[in-house]
């Protein structure tokens, strides 16, 4: 009968370090520099050593993934406890922060070559959509006499700061301006005034 393959304890203090190397690596050359010897290196431990607590490299990558998902969740729920009467201002400063952040980018990128790490950002971005439509079902000022459903203006927060991301990412910047001026008087003229939130542009978060 196989014996079940040890794996090093979760709430190690080792382990965080490699996940740490792993989103370092990733900011600085990109998800295929991810190697057992890389995040070894970075860490100052064998890459035995990192199998010893992530057997594959799925195993790796996805538990990267789901530690900086459950923080970018715990994030926005702390935005929307903070500033629960402005939950569009939220959400859109939200997106606009995850969308320019490399790390984010990179381990959306990497989700289109592993099926694992895929199926972490489809159960991540599921549970993150629950939690923005709650907030805004919750904000009675959200949906009085407009025309547009939550989910479509949660759609556009959302998306907006995305594909002005690519687009700039071409040096391509047409309406980009127009459309973000036209997004901040949108949230003017529906929640309490508060700070701009900041545009989408080129910065590089991690």
């Amino acid at each position: 009968m196989a014996t079940a393959r040890r794996v090093g304890t979760e709430t190690s203090k080792t382990r965080a370090q490699m996940l740490d190397a792993v989103e370092r690596l990733m900011v600085d050359k990109g998800y295929a520099a991810i190697t057992y010897r890389a995040v070894a290196a970075e860490v100052g431990v064998t890459s035995g050593n990192v199998q010893y607590y992530f057997p594959t490299l799925d195993d790796l990558l996805v538990a990267t993934i789901r530690r900086r998902t459950d923080q970018s969740l715990d994030r926005l729920l702390n935005m929307l406890q903070a500033r629960p009467n402005q939950p569009l201002r939220v959400l859109w400063e939200f997106s606009n922060d995850e969308t320019v952040a490399a790390l984010t980018m990179e381990l959306s990128a990497l989700g289109h070559h592993r099926p694992s790490v895929s199926a972490e950002i489809r159960n991540h971005t599921r549970r993150l959509r629950d939690v923005q439509l709650a907030a805004l079902a919750a904000a009675p000022h959200v949906n009085r006499d407009d025309a547009v459903p939550a989910p479509a203006r949660l759609f556009l927060l959302s998306g907006i700061p995305k594909l002005v991301r690519m687009e700039e990412d071409f040096d391509v910047d047409t309406g980009h301006a127009e459309i973000v001026a036209l997004v901040e008087a949108y949230l003017d003229t529906v929640e309490p005034a508060a700070a701009a939130p900041r545009a989408p542009g080129r910065r590089t978060r991690r």
